[in-house]
């Protein structure tokens, strides 16, 4: 998070203006400060996280627009100490942990700054005590002791160090490499291991964006380390994941080499008897995420790299991989380990045009989705859709469409956002049919990634995950972390301009269309998109009737009319094309 932060403050610096009004940073921090004190004189208000969430808005807008204004390193401290409010109110850990990240933030862009030693101060008081993770604490305050040691907060530091003593951590690793030892342990087997495994390594790759996917035979402890480069040396950056009491897969141990402008290497190697170490080796680094996914067992890496997406002329469909026959729907997002960056993924390039638009065809292949009365299978109705939208959306606007899938093929939740990243698009439209128990339900409904506002959107989240509503509300405790970055505003946009078109142009054609509105909710398959995505229930198969509809091409072609009408209304309200 912290390369990310200074590449996109010096990615601005460029961007704006040699002279930077003052007065406007001075304003637009007021306007800030005022609605955070309004926010702390209403209770009833701290109670909504979307409450809080505008306000740290406005801070970010001060210091993303003017960071080397006066106000730059205020507007940062406010962000962290509104995250830390929230945390106050919601109790997420996330909460704390990103409000210890921006104040770390705001000590590594603005060193010299008054607030650089009470940032340090408040981010090791919230390791301390609200996320108990004294050995981080200390590592803060020490280097508050080292880098400020005139700072006003230096005596409160040193006083909380001296307390932690114990907890001072041990020398740091030096050497990460792979263990490559000729003589194999003993215990490093599949049988000493319980028959846990690292088998399979996935990754989607450019100089901007990299998903690495680690598929194990079971649920595994891991922990995930990052080591800067090290010119003298000539050390590139690194990440490295270890997976405790799993064995290495012999198909594995050869290194894999991409050399794609991110990512130059994947290797194995075996650090101890039972520890799977897998090393990436990287040309640069923005930031990354690291995340489980579970049924079957996964690790994902999301890497974003200090460029955006590279924009290239593409073939019209990115293939899925080849299926393996332990795969399935991924269902259950866990938190990661406690010392890892969160995800802040950089924002797709600012564009004078509407470029390209990933359409995703839900489910295909050994996951048939939602089934009708009369045996219709969901995922034949999305590509039939899919297809549809691409032809409209050409036609229409003029733009490259990218499928995700042009056949019945199977394709992992976490390899769809991963196209979609790696191509660089502007928009991601997952389509899919909705189901419900009772047969009577139906209408029509879009879904921007947030948090679910209520037990139906949960519900609709459970059953695209492929999860129960307890994974559902689970999620939510760490989701806010993992889409810090994600556009939700521009999301919610596109989902009502699409939710629109859709009720307006099919009541016109057909009776009994109701509109279940825009909602929210935590679906994976938008999880670390860079780009406006939305997910589409067009229908309900379960309802005899809507099932009959999602089979009729003139059905089909209305909806996507409707669809692809919306996002060229969205594309012009947002300048992306000009209207004619």
């Amino acid at each position: 998070m912290k390369h990310f932060v200074t590449i996109l403050i010096v990615l601005t610096c460029l961007v704006l203006p040699a002279t930077v009004s003052a007065d406007d940073a001075e304003q637009a921090y007021q306007k800030a400060r005022k609605a955070y004190y309004t926010l702390q004189d209403s209770a009833r208000k701290q109670m909504y996280r979307e409450q809080w969430e505008r306000v740290y808005q406005l801070f970010e807008k001060v210091y993303l627009r003017y960071p080397q204004s006066n106000r730059g390193d205020d507007a940062l401290y406010m962000c962290a100490k509104t995250t830390a409010g929230l945390y106050g109110v919601s109790r997420i850990k996330p909460d704390a942990e990103r409000a210890v990240e921006l104040f770390e933030q705001m000590a590594d862009n603005y060193p010299d700054s008054a607030l650089a030693d009470d940032a340090l101060l408040q981010a090791g008081q919230l390791l301390e005590e609200s996320l108990g993770d004294k050995t981080r604490a200390y590592v803060v305050y020490q280097r508050l002791l080292n880098a400020l040691p005139r700072g006003d907060m230096y005596q409160q530091a040193a006083a909380r160090l001296q307390a932690l003593t114990a907890y001072a951590p041990p020398p740091p690793v030096e050497d990460p490499e792979p263990v490559m030892s000729a003589t194999p342990q003993p215990t490093a087997t599949a049988v000493d291991t319980g028959e846990r495994r690292l088998s399979g390594v996935r990754f989607w790759s450019n100089p901007g964006y990299t998903r690495i996917v680690l598929d194990v035979t079971g649920e595994a402890k891991f922990s995930a380390h990052f080591l800067a480069a090290e010119p003298k040396q000539n050390d590139p950056p690194r990440i490295y994941i270890d997976i405790e009491k799993t064995a290495l897969d012999p198909s594995l141990k050869e290194p894999k080499v991409v050399n794609d402008g991110l990512l130059q290497r994947i290797r194995t190697g075996t650090p101890t008897a039972e520890t799977v170490r897998v090393v990436l080796d990287l040309h640069s680094i923005g930031d990354y995420k690291v995340f489980p996914l579970s049924d079957p067992w996964r690790i994902v890496i999301d890497i974003a790299g200090d460029t955006a997406p590279e924009l290239k002329r593409r073939d019209p469909e990115i293939r899925a991989l080849p299926e393996s026959d332990g795969d399935a729907i991924a269902k259950v997002l866990k938190e990661s380990p406690k010392d890892q960056q969160p995800l802040h993924l950089p924002k797709a390039a600012t564009s004078n045009g509407l470029r390209r638009i990933v359409v995703d065809a839900g489910h295909g292949g050994k996951d048939p989705g939602a089934v009708g009365p009369t045996g219709v299978l969901e995922k034949h109705v999305t590509l039939k859709l899919a297809k549809e939208l691409s032809r409209e959306l050409t036609r229409l606007i003029g733009c490259e469409v990218i499928l995700t899938r042009s056949g019945d093929v199977y394709l992992p939740l976490e390899e769809r956002t991963a196209i979609a990243n790696k191509v660089g698009a502007d928009l991601f439209i997952s389509l899919h049919a909705n189901a419900n128990q009772n047969r009577k339900a139906y209408g029509i409904e879009t879904y921007y990634l947030n948090f679910s506002k209520n037990d139906k959107a949960a519900a609709v989240a459970a059953r695209e995950n492929g999860t129960s509503l307890k994974q559902v509300s689970d999620l939510e405790l760490i989701l806010f972390d993992l889409m810090a970055n994600a556009k939700i505003n521009e999301s919610s946009r596109l989902a009502a301009e699409i939710q629109k078109s859709l009720v307006d142009d099919i009541g016109h054609k057909y009776s009994n269309v109701r509109d279940l509105g825009v909602r929210q909710g935590p679906f994976y398959v938008l999880l670390g998109a860079t780009m406006p995505s939305v997910l589409v229930e067009t229908a309900f198969i379960s309802n005899p009737r809507e099932e009959k509809r999602l089979t009729s091409k003139d059905y089909q072609k209305s909806a996507a009319s409707a669809i692809a009408r919306a996002i060229k209304n969205y594309a012009v309200s947002n300048k992306l094309i000009a209207a004619r």
